[in-house]
């Protein structure tokens, strides 16, 4: 700040040297001509530094600044652009002191590790001690307070601005002084601040002429607050602690964690010069918020927690249940005001209470006329119950009126007022019986019918007195009826059962269900149940089967046929009706794709003409059909308990099978169309011709899957032997071969004897993996070496 005065003045007035120290700004009369905005980074740089070796900060300098004729606005620029740069070397640098606090006021940081008191958390008011957000520490940003009595360790900030000028930062030693340069040592120790700014300020008047002419000022400000010791005796953490001068009494009972396991929380003792101070109520507090206890403690102050005289427990229907310290005099309504009072479910005409004797317990009720004057003996314990869940004047109507509901109930009231009260009957109202529940005297209920039309057209008997808890019920004549019921089945869009109503008939329910489908026919099935008071045991009918026609064409019957309850109507289907459905042929034939069945016998050789017939580059050892499986048969398949390990991969198989193979021998079909490899065909089947391939593939646990080509007369170990032959997994005995057509043929043993199947073109010869074996452990070994030991010895032992 110095620095920009005195450069800005230096620039207007045209003279040569670039710098000037603090003292030249300081003392420069002439601030007006300043240009914030001209000032450059280095400039602003070096009026902080200047600043900070003055002990001045920039709001310290403002009323300076101001007084030698700088604007307010200027100076505001300055304060920006000052600000803004201690923001960006900020983060640049480390902080050498933790415990400094805004506007150069500091203190010795105090800290205190809270630990949750689970032990005592009943007891109102220990939650206030262990709360780490709630330390009641004095606000240090606050103006310093007129009333705050000096010590040794208290720091003073001195300034004189204006004509001349002086800061500094000056400590008050142990004798209580402080040391001023140029003015010498002042006492202040034990001086409130006000008093010792005054004191200070006339001090430093007699030494420099221009404050006491009005020239200049003097600013006397707190820059450091000392810490004083204490001494908490009774609390849960005791011992002497080093708190700041403007500390309280709560904020050190913070520190000590509050009261012990038996400390007072309403008769605390703040100790000054060896006398009773002060009497402190934390209650007061609590309850009402009122802090007039929460008095600066000073050097050497004693705080004494004493034992509680008196405590009670309060239990139940309260807002704040726990245990209350209590002190002579105070009423249960004392109590129930620390309690929070009684909540929205509590029984408050009485409270009962266990008492203590010298020898046992009693119980003591309360009634609601005695809380103001029965005063709580210690180790009480008040249990504040629930109200009765129930009415005392709750009546209630149900059925066929309009606002079936509780009503309140009084005395006097009739079935009729009751049932207006309820806005009427409804139109299905049964008028010539209601109901009414009541509850007796005994807890046991009776039922009282009542004529309600009479009722509600004056008849006094009819229309009888209620009671309290009466639970009327009027009756709706659809509570009478049966629940009927149609059923429709067969052609139809929505087959199923469908609710009866009076004079329904046949077109009526075929057009609720979206009318016939296009496979309907004219012949539609009633099946109608039997009613009779006599049973015919000539008659064996369970019902009536009734034959009716209908326009298909048109959805309506041929006669308005009135159905009845229970009805079951069934829609055939048309003698013929099947939609056209196809097979697919693929491969070497001469014109492939779907084929619609022309009748229900078509067979393979029918298809494959239809088809043009076999290429010239066909294989007719290749020629196959893959059906599909219903999923009715892959649940069959999955529903059989093959008894298979966890780890088999069978089960997977099963769920990935989409189609079968058929195998076909066109060669016999040829000769006789009626061989059995000349099957009929279902829909979807497709018929595949493969192509000739004269390779032979070889897959499975073998050295290397490849395609071999066929050569006549060689036989399965060939072809084995021409990919590696098997690899160390390979289960040669159980290999197998799969022909063309779909077909399989295994590996066959007989004694020493092993019989191979044919290879053929385009077939594909697997070797399956051998199945996992356990090995014998050594253990094992060693076992059945041991048994076969012992048996040897027992043979040798009886031949002797």
């Amino acid at each position: 700040m110095k620095k920009i005065l005195y450069v800005l003045t230096l620039s207007l007035i045209l003279l040569a040297p670039a710098y000037v120290n603090a003292q030249d700004i300081l003392r420069s009369k002439d601030l007006s001509t300043i240009k914030v905005d001209a000032l450059s980074q280095n400039d602003l740089i070096k009026i902080s530094e200047q600043l900070k070796s003055n002990g001045m900060t920039i709001d310290q300098a403002e009323s300076m600044a101001v007084s030698k004729g700088m604007s307010s606005e200027e100076f505001n620029k300055l304060r920006v652009r000052l600000n803004a740069l201690g923001n960006s070397t900020s983060n640049n640098s480390t902080t050498k002191e933790n415990n400094k606090i805004e506007f150069g006021r500091s203190q010795e940081k105090i800290t205190n590790i809270k630990v949750k008191d689970s032990a005592n958390s009943l007891i109102f008011g220990s939650d206030l001690f262990d709360n780490p957000n709630l330390n009641f520490e004095p606000d240090l940003k606050l103006a310093t307070p007129m009333n705050y009595i000096l010590g040794p360790g208290d720091e003073l900030q001195v300034s004189v601005y204006g004509i001349q000028e002086y800061s500094a930062t000056v400590p008050v030693s142990v004798e209580g002084k402080i040391t001023i340069q140029n003015v010498g040592q002042i006492a202040v120790s034990g001086m409130l601040m006000e008093a010792a700014s005054q004191k200070i300020k006339s001090a430093i008047g007699r030494v420099y002429s221009t404050v006491q002419s009005g020239q200049s000022q003097v600013s006397v400000s707190l820059s450091r607050i000392r810490t004083i010791k204490i001494t908490i005796v009774g609390g849960k953490q005791p011992g002497n602690y080093s708190i700041s001068s403007l500390a309280t009494v709560y904020n050190a009972l913070h520190l000590a964690g509050g009261p012990g396991k038996n400390g007072s929380y309403r008769n605390i003792e703040l100790i000054r010069n060896n006398k009773v101070y002060k009497n402190i109520d934390i209650y007061r507090f609590l309850v009402k918020g009122d802090q007039s206890d929460n008095i600066n403690l000073k050097e050497n102050d004693v705080i004494r927690i004493p034992a509680y005289s008196q405590r009670v427990t309060v239990e139940g229907q309260v807002k704040r249940p726990g245990i209350f310290e209590m002190k002579k005099g105070e009423t249960f309504s004392d109590l129930l005001n620390f309690a929070s009072g009684f909540n929205e479910f509590a029984y408050t005409a009485s409270v009962n209470v266990v008492q203590k004797t010298t020898k046992e317990f009693k119980v003591h009720d309360i009634n609601e006329s005695d809380f103001n004057t029965y005063k709580p003996e210690s180790g009480d314990v008040f249990r504040i119950t629930k109200i009765l869940n129930r009415f005392e004047n709750r009546i209630k109507i149900e059925g066929a009126v309009f606002r079936p509901d509780y009503y309140s109930f009084t005395e006097g009231m009739r079935i009729s007022d009751l049932v207006t009260r309820a806005e009427g009957l409804k139109e299905d109202a049964y008028s010539k019986r209601a109901r009414v529940i009541r509850l007796k005297s005994d807890l046991t209920t009776e039922i009282v019918n009542v004529d309600l039309s009479a009722a509600l057209t004056g008849d006094v008997n009819s229309d009888i007195e209620l009671k309290r808890e009466d639970i009327v019920t009027v009756y709706s004549i659809l509570d009478f009826r049966e629940e009927y019921k149609v059923t429709i089945d067969g052609e139809i869009k929505r087959p199923g059962v469908y609710e009866y109503v009076e004079n329904l008939t046949l077109n009526d329910l075929i057009v609720q269900v979206g009318g016939l489908t296009g496979s309907a026919s004219k012949r539609v099935e009633v099946a109608r149940m039997v009613k009779s008071d006599v049973i015919n045991d000539s008659d064996p009918k369970r019902i009536e089967l009734l034959q009716l026609e209908i326009l298909s064409d048109n959805n309506e019957q041929a006669k308005n046929f009135i159905l009845k309850p229970f009805d079951v109507v069934n829609i055939r289907r048309i003698a013929v009706y099947e939609k056209p459905q196809m097979v697919t042929i693929s491969g070497a034939v001469a014109y492939p794709g779907k084929y619609v069945l022309a009748n229900k016998k078509e067979r393979v050789y029918d298809i494959v003409m239809r088809a043009g017939g076999l290429t010239s580059i066909s294989n007719i050892e290749g020629m196959k059909i893959k059906r599909p499986i219903k999923q009715e048969e892959i649940e069959k398949l999955e529903s059989i308990d093959l008894n298979l390990s966890k780890n088999d991969s069978l089960k997977e198989k099963l769920a990935d099978i989409k189609f079968s193979t058929i195998p076909i021998n066109w060669e016999k079909i040829e000769k006789n169309k009626n061989h059995y490899s000349n099957v009929t065909l279902f829909p979807g089947d497709e018929i595949e011709v493969a192509v000739y391939n004269e390779g032979v593939k070889v897959t499975g646990n073998v050295l290397l899957t490849s395609e071999i080509p066929y050569r006549s007369g060689k036989g399965f170990k060939y072809y084995i032997n021409a990919v590696g032959g098997v690899n160390n997994k390979g289960w040669k005995r159980k290999a197998y071969i799969i022909y063309p057509n779909g077909k399989a043929d295994v590996t066959k043993s007989f004694l020493f004897f092993r019989s191979y199947p044919t290879v053929e073109p385009d077939s594909q010869i697997v070797v399956p993996e051998k199945p996992e074996t356990k090995r014998m452990t050594t253990g094992e070994w060693v076992s059945i070496g041991s048994v076969i030991t012992s048996l040897a010895l027992l043979i040798v032992t009886a031949f002797k």
